[in-house]
């Protein structure tokens, strides 16, 4: 038994976009005709005119542009608004689809029973998650390194098992997350320090919370990508820490883990 179920964005407590609206849309950009669009769907074209009329009226920015007349007879196009919405809601729906696809691993919809269903939502404890994409992958005999590269436009790397990998169905061009506590990322001042650490981050500290034994340090380090390290309140004293102050964060590619 499979299971399915249709994508649709609300705006204002109404469907904006629905399935049949995006087909809509992809014929629109395709014919530059309402039209020949509505044929290709396919719809009545007084449908499709008022799809496009609620899309736009629902909209903020119209979704869809209509010249009359004119030397080439005006036409149909999507707005850049439009042309963006379309490249959004193809994200969400593969992402939809991988949620369904999960659902329907953890159940077995005959028995009634649920595998893991919390899984779902679960949260994890790590301080540190960065998204990026995944650039190379290189699989030794035992584990693999894995290259992700980050907003900030840092590559970072990870080390793990081939089998986790391939259990991820990790691939060139993937998104991912790399997880890793904030207890292992180390903190120095000294960026001509060589260190067998594969990975090292130049920023700024943006924040410092101190307790007692503890601190907790707020590294940006660039396209909104930012670090946590927690290190002892002597340690901070020692480097002469503050905000403002450049640091490298140094994390070990085993210490690092892969979410996807």
């Amino acid at each position: 038994m499979e299971i399915s179920s249709s994508l649709t964005l609300e705006l204002l407590n109404q469907p904006f976009l629905l399935e049949k609206r995006i087909d809509l849309l992809f014929a629109i950009k395709k014919c530059g005709s309402i039209s020949q669009a509505a044929k290709e769907v396919p719809m009545s074209y007084k449908k499709a005119w008022e799809a496009v009329n609620t899309m736009n009226n629902l909209s903020s920015n119209p979704v869809v542009h209509t010249e009359t007349g004119g030397k080439g007879g005006g036409g149909t196009n999507l707005t850049k608004y439009g042309e963006n919405l379309l490249k959004t809601y193809l994200v969400l729906k593969e992402e939809h689809k991988k949620f369904l696809d999960n659902l329907k691993n953890m159940a077995d919809i005959d028995t009634g029973t649920l595998k893991n269903i919390g899984r779902l939502a679960m949260q994890i404890s790590a301080r540190n998650q960065i998204s990026g994409v995944v650039e190379y992958i290189n699989e030794g005999r035992v584990n693999a390194e894995v290259y992700i590269r980050l907003k900030s436009g840092y590559t970072l790397v990870s080390t793990i098992t081939k089998g986790a990998v391939t259990n991820l169905g990790l691939h060139v061009g993937d998104e991912a997350t790399a997880i890793f506590k904030s207890s292992t990322v180390l903190l120095t001042t000294d960026f001509t320090l060589n260190i067998s650490a594969r990975n090292k981050f130049q920023g700024t500290i943006e924040s410092i919370h101190e307790g007692e034994v503890n601190t907790e340090v707020i590294i940006t380090i660039g396209g909104s990508d930012k670090i946590a390290s927690v290190i002892t309140s002597s340690s901070v004293k020692a480097l002469g820490l503050e905000e403002g102050t450049k640091v490298s964060a140094v994390i070990k590619a085993s210490d690092i883990i892969i979410g996807k």
